[in-house]
C-alpha cells in the first residue's frame, strides 16, 4: 500500500490533472492498485512550470491539514502589452510605450505590493461559476461577476531586467495567489500594458524546486520518490499493539501507550504500517482518519 506525498516536476504545456493522471498510472501500476488515489495541492497553469505537489493512496486524505500553503515563484515580466489571458497566450487587449526609466519606477513600486491586498480572479482560472470553470466560460466569449479575493504577498523583488521591456521578479506568496494578474497590476503601477510571460513554481509549502523529479524519474524509482506523511505534516507518530491498531482501526477509541506527544499524532501498528491519525484526548486517543 502507497501512502504520501510525491514533488512532482511539472514541465510547461501540461495541465495539472495531465500530470496527476501520469502519476496515478505509476502508482497504480507499482502498487498494483488501478483504483489508487491521487491529487495536486494547488492547481499550476498548463503554461508554467515546476513544483507540483501529488497526493497518492489515503494521503488524500490529509491533504486539509497541511497548514502551510505558501508558494514561491519567479514570473517573467512583460511590458508594453496587456492580454486577454494575462499571460503570453492570450489576444492583445492594450500597448503602450515604456516609461523612461522603467526598471527604476518598476523597482520603486514593488513595496506597494507587499502584504495583504484583493486580487478579482481572472476569468481564464478554474474557479468554478455555477457549474462551469471559468475558463471553460471564457472561452466561450462569457465574462461574469467575480468576487474580489484576500492574498498575501509576503515578498516581492527584481531579480533582474532584459532590454527592451522583461524583467524577472520573485513571489512568495499565500495559496490562491494570481501571479498573472500581479504583472499586470505592477505594469498599471507604472503605467504601462503587461503581462506574465512565463512562470516557474519553485515551491509549495515544504516542496521546494531542488527536491522536485520529472515523471520519468518518478517512473524509474516509484518508492524512492513518495515522501512519508511524517515528513510533511509535523505530528509526531505513536506505535499501538495489535489489539490497540486493530481496535484503532476499527473506529474504536484507545488508551494512549504513553503521555500524548501532541493533540494529533500519525499512527502506526506494531509492524509500522501507518494505520491513520488520532487525536488525543486525556490518556485516550480517537481515531479521526483510518487509512487500512
Amino acid at each position: 500500500m502507497v501512502i504520501g506525498f510525491v514533488n512532482v516536476f511539472k514541465p510547461a504545456g501540461y495541465t495539472s490533472a495531465q500530470i496527476v493522471a501520469r502519476v496515478k498510472r505509476i502508482y497504480g501500476v507499482y502498487g498494483r492498485d488501478r483504483k489508487i488515489a491521487a491529487g495536486h495541492l494547488g492547481t499550476l497553469d498548463p503554461q508554467a512550470a515546476g513544483v507540483l505537489p501529488v497526493a497518492i493512496g489515503k494521503a488524500t486524505r490529509l491533504i486539509p491539514l497541511l497548514e502551510d500553503q505558501r508558494k514561491a515563484y519567479t514570473a517573467l515580466l512583460v511590458l508594453g502589452r496587456s492580454t486577454t489571458t494575462q499571460d503570453a497566450l492570450g489576444e492583445t487587449v492594450a500597448r503602450g510605450d515604456l516609461p523612461e526609466h522603467w526598471e527604476r519606477k518598476l523597482e520603486d513600486v514593488l513595496p506597494r505590493f507587499i502584504g495583504k491586498l484583493t486580487q478579482v480572479p481572472p476569468m481564464f482560472s478554474a474557479l468554478h461559476h455555477e457549474g462551469k470553470r471559468l475558463y471553460e466560460l471564457a472561452r466561450e466569449g462569457k465574462s461574469v461577476e467575480r468576487k474580489a479575493r484576500g492574498v498575501t504577498i509576503y515578498g516581492l523583488s527584481l531579480l533582474g531586467s532584459e532590454a527592451p521591456n522583461r524583467a524577472r521578479i520573485h513571489v512568495a506568496c499565500s495559496e490562491g495567489t494570481y501571479v498573472r494578474t500581479l504583472c499586470e497590476d505592477l505594469g498599471a503601477a507604472i503605467g504601462v500594458p503587461a503581462y506574465m510571460g512565463a512562470l516557474v513554481r519553485e515551491a509549495s509549502g515544504p516542496f521546494v524546486l531542488y527536491e522536485s523529479r520529472t515523471l520519468e524519474e518518478i517512473a524509474n524509482d516509484p518508492q524512492g520518490s513518495v515522501t512519508p506523511p511524517e515528513h510533511i505534516i509535523p505530528f509526531p507518530t505513536i506505535v499501538l499493539d495489535l489489539r490497540g491498531s486493530a481496535d484503532f482501526r476499527a473506529g474504536r477509541v484507545v488508551p494512549l501507550p504513553q503521555g500524548a506527544p501532541a493533540s494529533r499524532v500519525f499512527v502506526r501498528d506494531h509492524s509500522r504500517t501507518l494505520v491513520g491519525v488520532g487525536e488525543a484526548h486525556g490518556a485516550l486517543l480517537a481515531p479521526r482518519k483510518v487509512f487500512v
